[in-house]
């Protein structure tokens, strides 16, 4: 489902806007999104809906209004009674504003890093969630309160794609847009220098010096204030000229020079050990110019969770003193799994590599033309790339360097053929000891030793997934007063093992939701039916049976789960069948699938008549 308040209040499934009625309607939809999953009071409620002056019966007409939302919305979200009010539930729902938040944090980190085409494209998507004044057909009790903060959130998000655009060299094109920006919000500085700039670099000196005189007669008549600091520095750049477009690459170690690029994310801090796994990327990344040498690759897959990122970031800083033209990383899917388009991490990587010719009209779309531009920098570097997160061999076959001298670590959740060269590395969970290491690290040692049974248990929860001890730890870590068996209690219930394995932005559901995107309707089927089953372990035999399929079909489904990285092959039984193993989260994960699909038939068949 696709929930809407950046404009007017809006539900919609697939194409399908859903009809709610009244102002009222739409405000308590809204004040249960904007809660971000906790408990809106009643009180809350009451005020947003009425203000200071609620009816008496303010109480029975709010349920009202959440019973008419939980018949509209049906069964894709839950409203449910918790004292002092409702929580709203909507597991694998999209919200605009939690996009919009997404995207303009990822497009200021492409700021910071000076990667501006790819930041002035998410902050252009952030933008374009906006369909007029948030919140528009909610009350004006909700409006007073909230549409200040949304506003501002916009008006940043807006300067932010208008910095990038600038440091692209876009100032003509903007230039209508920022004098409307400025006419009509006279008293937003960062807006009127940023105009100044673009008219300066059209030729425009005195336009943008009136453009600063009439900001400060506006700021002293309106606000009795001088202008601030930073629209001062645009105006003293523009008397003496110093305000032309910069075309140096800041990562350029020398002027003229080809620039160093550092991309890798920062390291884990608290790596703790895949001694074995670390060896094998220690060989492949250790530069070797012996006879015959093969381009060094190496492809790590595993479950989602598992470690695959923390573990190749970590072995490439360990080994990036060993390639001084710099480390590359691109991460190749959205967060929510769907697959990066080639050429825009191509533009990303040429900008890095200091490539000037994407910027030739038309080049940023020609993938042919890219990869061409890609192979001629690499060819004669000594370059560490790391490619996080591929979803399959044709979006990955255009980012590898056509070149002996570089080193490229891939993590992937599915297994990849056609990698030429690449050695693979499957990553199983964590073993106990270790497992206990990373809690401990993530809650704090005294947490660990304090309550060592409750640890053990949350270990055990977790089942060695290192993303589900981290959640755990940091859980913990979070909430001091809590003793570890409170937590170890929470989580002992199977049911809602998922639901507490979520913290901040990590969410092992989530993680795992992802697999699910490229995976065939026979594996998704194989997966709600092995949900029925006991145990971790079946052969395609027993998961036939449940399926009510034939073996082979069966086994097909199996395989894809297994080439997905959400089942494993444990061995073979007697009549050398394989015996497939399913991790217990995986297992818990499949069961919240199947009742999804239960549920609603199950509630259609309860409500057909029976005569």
């Amino acid at each position: 489902m696709d929930f809407r308040i950046l404009g007017p209040v809006e539900a919609r499934r697939g194409d399908t806007r859903i009809p709610l009625s009244g102002s009222k309607v739409h405000t308590v939809l809204a004040a249960l999104l904007l809660s971000r999953g906790r408990v809106v009071s009643d009180t809350a409620l009451s005020s947003l809906l009425w203000g200071w002056d609620p009816p008496a019966t303010a109480g029975a007409q709010i349920y009202t209004y959440m019973s008419r939302l939980r018949k509209r919305l049906g069964d894709d979200v839950e409203i449910i009674r918790r004292q002092p009010g409702y929580l709203f539930v909507a597991h694998d729902s999209r919200v605009d504003l939690l996009e919009f938040e997404d995207l303009e944090r990822r497009g200021r980190e492409a700021l910071k890093a000076h990667a501006h085409e790819e930041a002035a494209e998410l902050l252009d998507r952030a933008l374009g969630l906006w369909q007029g004044p948030a919140l528009s057909n909610a009350t004006g009790h909700l409006r007073d309160i909230e549409l200040p903060r949304l506003q501002e959130a916009r008006s940043l998000t807006l300067e932010a794609r208008i910095e990038a655009d600038l440091a692209l060299g876009r100032h003509e094109r903007i230039l209508a847009e920022l004098t409307g920006l400025v006419s009509q919000f006279p008293l937003r500085e960062q807006l009127r220098a940023q105009l100044m700039t673009a008219l300066y670099r059209c030729g425009r000196q005195a336009d943008a010096m009136r453009v600063y005189h009439d900001g400060r007669a506006v700021l002293a008549e309106q606000l009795g204030v001088d202008p601030g600091a930073a629209l001062n520095a645009t105006y003293q750049a523009v008397l003496t000229g110093s305000l032309a477009l910069d075309t140096t690459d800041p990562a350029s170690g020398a002027p003229g020079g080809d620039p160093v690029p550092t991309m890798l994310p920062a390291d884990v801090e608290d790596f703790v050990g895949r001694a074995g796994e670390l060896a094998v990327l220690d060989a492949v990344i250790e530069p070797s110019d012996g006879p015959g040498w093969r381009p060094r690759r190496c492809l790590v897959t595993g479950m989602a969770g598992v470690g695959k990122t923390a573990l190749v970031v970590h072995a490439a800083h360990r080994g990036a003193r060993h390639y001084p033209d710099g480390q590359l990383y691109a991460d190749l899917s959205d967060p929510d799994g769907t697959p990066r388009d080639p050429c825009t991490v191509l533009v990303r990587l040429l900008r890095a590599l200091g490539e000037r010719r994407i910027e030739v009209p038309g080049v940023q779309d020609d993938l042919e033309e890219l990869v061409r531009l890609y192979r001629e920098r690499t060819a004669d570097k000594r370059l560490l790339i790391v490619l996080d997160g591929a979803v399959g061999d044709l979006q990955l076959r255009p980012l590898l360097p056509n070149t002996v001298k570089s080193a490229v670590l891939i993590t992937c959740r599915t297994r990849l053929t056609q990698v030429a060269g690449a050695q693979t590395m499957a990553l199983a969970p964590l073993d106990e000891a270790r497992s206990l290491e990373l809690l401990a690290s993530a809650a704090g040692g005294s947490r660990v030793t304090a309550e060592p049974d409750a640890a053990d248990d949350l270990v055990a929860y977790c089942g060695g997934l290192p993303l589900a001890l981290r959640i755990t730890g940091t859980r913990l870590a979070a909430r001091p007063h809590w003793p570890t068996a409170r937590l170890a209690d929470r989580l002992a219930t199977p049911a809602a093992r998922l639901a507490e394995l979520s913290y901040g932005d990590l969410s092992v559901s989530d993680a795992l939701r992802r697999s699910l995107r490229s995976l065939p309707a026979t594996g998704l089927r194989t997966l709600r039916g092995v949900a029925r089953l006991r145990g971790g372990n079946w052969t395609a035999q027993e998961v036939a049976g449940v399926l009510g399929t034939a073996e082979l079909e069966a086994e097909y489904g199996l395989e894809q789960l297994v080439d997905a990285a959400l089942m494993d092959i444990a061995g073979v039984d007697a009549q050398g069948r394989p015996i497939y193993h399913c991790h217990e989260l995986v297992l818990l994960f499949a069961r919240t699938l199947e009742e999804r699909a239960v549920v609603p038939a199950q509630r259609a068949l309860s409500e057909t008549p029976m005569w």
